[in-house]
């Protein structure tokens, strides 16, 4: 256990701070972030040349280096030796939050692990700036970010997700999103669905409607930028698997799973013990002594 005090005698100590960057208007950084950037010894940036852009902007001229997908290990142990010798990090990602869905997990893991101070800044982030507008509910929600690119791992991942109740959060590029928007046809069904492109800037759009309507608008229109998809639950009522067969005698189990999910009497033992944590001959022998 370690309980952080995040501004005790941070003068004496490293520091890793986590700086959200703007998703597409500058003027959606903060004052606080601005001062950070400045005072801060090292910036570690997803990509250096985007970063630099803005502390151009923004008159910033503290030392900058690459911290990415590619390089986040060796990067990461200099980032650590740097941090427990003294030096205020400032970790960034090309925009929005570090570490959601960019690199800046396993720096974070890696300072904790040497009770180094990490300090996060709260700030521009897509997926909950497309949730608030997206007319679909708040919360609960589920950020799940971007899906495999591979279409079979992409069906198994939206298949784990068809039963989820909270509403959905994805992020996507333009030239995966039809197959994307397909195979979420396919597997959850014709859920409602805001598409989030532009967020903050002069072109920002929402396209909301059905999974069917927007699939007909992505093939009637051009792809462009970056987009979050924000998709309805599911609305399925869910079995309790602590409780539902809580009421029933084994053979009663049993009888549920062969008459009602028509399994085989082999497999309804199975799975009955399985539901009720006891051995299968347990189930089987209670089963048939009662026939």
């Amino acid at each position: 256990m370690w309980q952080q005090k995040s501004f005790d005698n941070q003068e004496q100590k490293g520091i890793l701070y986590l700086v959200p960057t703007p998703i597409g208007n500058l003027e959606d950084i903060s004052y606080r972030a601005i001062r950070i950037l400045k005072e801060a010894d090292l910036i570690a940036a997803e990509d250096t040349r985007n970063t630099m852009k803005l502390l151009h902007y923004f008159e910033i001229e503290t030392p900058i280096v690459s911290y990415h997908e590619h390089n986040k290990e060796s990067s990461g142990e200099k980032l650590i030796h740097k941090l427990k010798d003294g030096l205020k990090i400032a970790l960034v990602s090309d925009a929005g939050m570090p570490a959601i869905s960019d690199p800046g997990y396993e720096l974070v893991n890696s300072a904790i692990n040497e009770k180094i101070t990490v300090v996060p800044l709260p700030g521009a982030n897509a997926a909950l700036t497309s949730l608030i507008a997206s007319g679909l509910s708040c919360q609960p929600f589920y950020f799940f970010g971007f899906l495999h690119r591979n279409k079979r791992e992409k069906l198994k991942q939206l298949e784990s997700l068809k039963q989820q109740q909270a509403t959905l959060i994805f992020y996507e590029s333009p030239h995966r999103l039809k197959e994307t928007l397909a195979l979420m046809e396919q597997v959850l069904g014709n859920r409602k669905i805001a598409l989030c492109r532009e967020l903050t800037k002069k072109f920002e759009e929402f396209i909301r409607g059905s999974l069917k309507e927007i699939i007909q608008w992505a093939n009637q229109n051009e792809i462009r930028g970056e987009f979050c998809l924000i998709v309805e639950g599911s609305n399925e009522q869910v079995e309790d698997t602590d409780s539902w067969w809580a009421e029933l005698t084994l053979e009663e189990h049993v009888h549920y799973y062969i008459t009602v999910k028509k399994q085989t009497s082999k497999e309804a033992i199975k799975l009955t013990a399985k539901d009720r944590g006891v051995p299968k001959r347990e189930v089987y022998q209670a089963y048939h002594l009662q026939r």
